[in-house]
């Protein structure tokens, strides 16, 4: 997931100044048996924070290479994120490799998407098409008991391995995870989100993970649409009064990346059909105008939609850049590509550098007009949306 940082110049502590060491070691090494000695040492560093709770000393490693040495900073990261969504544990004699998994879900509706417990019944059906269609035979399989929403992810590493190890000794003991559910905060509420089925599975050391590691016949694709059809209606209850669209189980941190590159087109699409439905006119009655917003450098853009005959916003939507884009991507070309698939006749793009700016009063997200100004999204006062934004 991209993280943006902010510079920090603060004394670190030895560890955190150790981690930056192996990590530039890493990133200048000139071979595979030299990026395994560093890799093996960094592992075991990184282990021993995540075991101690030192979330403060991994983030300072991160911030002062994110500054010095963005190929370091890119090593570590990954190996982080590697180190806290899978490990070894040992079980009745023998050693399992431990990997989180998440299952992302992209969804809309004009109500409350919902996020909560998962009937133990639906659990066990889920657990059984993930088994039948993604993960290898090998894989026994734990799954937490609610469906997540973004703001009820784990915040940090340490909160990630945590669960990852929760979650792989249940894994190990063929257990479901009951969280605790009263301390995940409260779900934010937008048109257009993303909800999380979140697993561990424990295969013995060395076998294969998912289906396509381990049948020549099985692809990501070919997994991904029969998990789609076997396992998407077993989502339906869980979701009532929402259309969505299931996608392919992976590990923790590759799937919530997937998830957010996705929901990117999935949020466009979702708004025009919504706008739709609620006005009662065709796409073709619609303005789309997009503009760049910037703090220190250009962060996002925002799609304003509004009837092609007036100046008023009824919706916005927010596009984040993503990894490695920035100015010279060609994002404005795929949006537009997008809201003409949608139906989308008449699309406006400034190109002046709008402020990275929201509401005072409400912290609404503001979105540009064709005149150029930032302006809030209202929609007419006869819809009853529960939101203005596209999350």
């Amino acid at each position: 997931m991209k993280r943006n940082r902010l510079s920090s110049r603060k004394r670190i502590s030895a560890d955190a100044t150790e981690l930056g060491r192996l990590a530039t070691g890493l990133a200048e090494s000139g071979g595979m048996l030299e990026d395994e000695f560093w890799e093996r040492q960094l592992s075991e560093l990184i282990d021993k924070l995540l075991h101690e709770g030192a979330e403060d000393d991994l983030n300072a490693s991160l911030d002062r290479l994110f500054d010095s040495h963005a190929v370091a900073h890119d090593s570590l990261a990954d190996l982080i994120e590697s180190r806290a969504e899978s490990c070894l544990l040992s079980h009745q004699g023998h050693e399992y490799d431990i990997l989180l998994f998440n299952v992302p879900v992209l969804a809309w509706s004009r109500f409350s998407i919902p996020a909560g417990t998962i009937p133990r019944s639906t659990l066990q059906t889920l657990k059984v098409h993930l088994g039948a269609h993604v993960f290898s035979a090998s894989a026994q399989m734990a799954l937490a008991d609610y469906l997540y929403s973004p703001d009820q992810l784990p915040r940090s590493f340490v909160d990630t391995w945590q669960l990852m190890r929760d979650l792989g000794s249940a894994a190990l003991c063929n257990n479901a995870l009951k969280l605790d559910v009263t301390t995940l905060p409260e779900t934010n509420q937008f048109l257009s989100d993303t909800r999380y089925l979140i697993g561990a599975i424990a295969v013995p050391r060395g076998m294969p993970l998912f289906r396509w590691n381990e049948s020549k016949s099985c692809t990501r694709e070919t997994a991904l649409k029969e998990w789609v059809k076997q396992g998407g209606p077993c989502l339906e209850p869980l979701l009532t009064g929402c259309a969505f669209q299931t996608l392919l189980a992976d590990s923790y941190h590759a799937a919530c990346r997937t998830a957010d590159m996705a929901s990117r087109p999935y949020s466009v699409h979702a708004s025009v059909a919504f706008l739709q439905t609620t006005l009662g006119q065709p796409a073709e009655a619609l303005r789309a105008v997009i503009g760049g917003f910037h703090d220190k450098r250009l962060e996002e853009y925002r799609i304003a939609f509004g009837p092609r005959g007036g100046n008023t916003i009824f919706h916005g939507v927010i596009w984040p850049l993503l990894g490695a884009e920035d100015e010279t991507s060609d994002v404005v070309g795929e949006i537009e590509s997008l809201l003409r698939e949608s139906g989308i006749k008449e699309i406006l793009v400034h190109g002046q550098q709008f402020p990275y700016e929201f509401c005072d009063d409400c912290g609404a997200p503001l979105y540009p007009n064709i005149e150029g100004d930032s302006v809030h999204a209202e929609m007419p006062e006869q819809n009853n949306a529960p939101s203005q934004t596209l999350h």
